[in-house]
């Protein structure tokens, strides 16, 4: 039948609106964070949509409480976001094969992956399939309250000797004072250096899904921590508990400028010194030391987090563009600034770096130069940083400072129950 010009017209015009609609693309990017976290990101949504015309981005934005528990029914109902930022720690929860996240190595093309250095992205590999970006890489490094430590007439340690010898010199001038605080956390991180440093292994072997250290190795682990709070290196479980169950960078003791410094993620080391009152409030890198001879730093080199396209994803193209723009291109660089801390794009360190935004001379950013130039090939296990294991390592070193436990009992105590929750972890 003959179709008029007219006609003909109309059904083009159909035909592109509909293949106009079929390119259309919304993609759901869920984070946590603070007000200015999420001021940021939005504000890096709306210069990719103005990018990218095509697609539009559904932002699911909170705080840190309640966002795994509702990212863990997501994903067991198969519908977590296209875009989502992740803990480095949740591998092990999600992602035990690596098919938990899309492999970003499939989008390879649209996410620029040459930005990262290797071991970045290895320490975010399972399974050799790439499950996250690093946004930024930390590791703990020591950060000294610089006045307080020139009233002890004490110069910052350059050994694990030196260290122990610094607590008993604090204790000399004042009982009160300690050359660190560290939570159980920090203390956990600093004996695994040392034990790094020492065996040149890593804590855990994934392939075998064992620990690594014998018997008698637990035992120095734990001598060890028991050491350094006998020389006053650092409160005691127990000396903390009585400030309260308050944050240690909220108790008194460190506001007020009475302990000497931490062992701290360089991300986290400006908080420290922000809560600072004069005339204690200025933070120092202090030196990294090793032991004579070691071949690794020991670092609990992690991801501060990740960005991760979800497994069940339509769009994963689309979502490596908004991952790829948030990383790696000028305009999302500059609106997410440094609201995820001190980025690993190369090209997002140095644009930062030009317009200011970095400062060389700010702690996060000498912490960072300082553990990158250290030898960290010992990889760190996720596995190691798991809720349950570090609640145990918690558990034994208050029985250690309540005198319920000798060294030896702790060192077996946490032994087999390491390895309880090791195996249960890993299946």
């Amino acid at each position: 039948m003959f179709k008029t010009p007219g006609i003909i017209a109309s059904i083009l015009l159909l035909a592109t609106s509909g293949m106009a609609l079929a390119e259309d693309v919304e993609l759901r990017f869920s984070w946590w964070g603070g007000n200015s976290r999420h001021q940021a990101t939005l504000q890096a949504i709306k210069a990719f949509e103005q990018q990218y015309p095509n697609i539009k981005v559904q932002a699911e934005y909170a705080g840190w409480e309640g966002y795994l528990s509702r990212f863990t029914t997501q994903i067991a109902g198969g519908k977590e976001p296209d875009v989502i930022q992740t803990n480095w720690n949740w591998l092990p929860i999600f992602s035990k094969n690596g098919s938990g996240f899309y492999d970003l190595r499939q989008v390879a093309k649209t996410l620029d992956l040459t930005q990262y250095d290797p071991e970045s992205l290895n320490s975010v590999t399972v399974n050799n399939k790439l499950n996250g970006i690093p946004v930024a890489m930390t590791a703990r490094s020591f950060y000294y309250n610089k006045k307080l430590w020139e009233e002890m007439g004490v110069a910052y340690p350059q050994s694990w000797d030196e260290l122990k010898a610094a607590g008993i010199a604090f204790k000399a001038k004042n009982n009160n004072s300690y050359p660190l605080v560290l939570d159980y956390m920090e203390s956990l991180t600093l004996l695994h250096s040392y034990m790094a440093q020492k065996y040149n292994i890593p804590a855990i072997d994934e392939k075998t899904g064992k620990f690594n250290y014998t018997a008698a190795q637990w035992e120095e682990f734990f001598q060890l921590y028991k050491d350094l709070v006998d020389s006053h290196v650092f409160p005691s479980k127990r000396v903390l508990a009585s400030y309260g169950k308050a944050n240690t960078w909220e108790m008194k003791p460190w506001i007020n400028g009475a302990w000497g410094g931490v062992y701290m993620w360089n991300t986290n080391a400006t908080m420290y010194e922000n809560s600072l009152q004069p005339p204690y409030n200025k933070l120092e890198l202090g030196p990294f030391f090793m032991l004579p001879g070691a071949k690794d730093a020991g670092l609990f080199f992690k991801p501060t987090m990740m960005f991760s396209i979800g497994r069940t994803t339509k769009h994963p193209e689309e979502a490596a563009l908004l991952v790829n723009f948030l990383m790696n291109e000028p305009e999302g660089i500059k609106a997410m600034g440094l609201e995820r801390g001190v980025p690993i794009s190369d090209k997002a360190y140095q644009q930062l770096l030009q317009d200011g935004t970095i400062q060389e001379s700010s702690i996060a950013v000498a912490g960072l130069k300082s553990f990158m130039a250290l030898p960290h090939n010992i990889p760190t296990s996720p596995y190691f940083d798991y809720p349950q294991f570090v609640s145990l390592y918690h558990e034994t070193i208050q029985k250690i400072d309540q005198g319920d436990f000798t060294v030896k009992e702790a060192a077996s105590f946490f032994a087999k129950n390491a390895e309880r929750i090791l195996k249960r972890a890993m299946k």
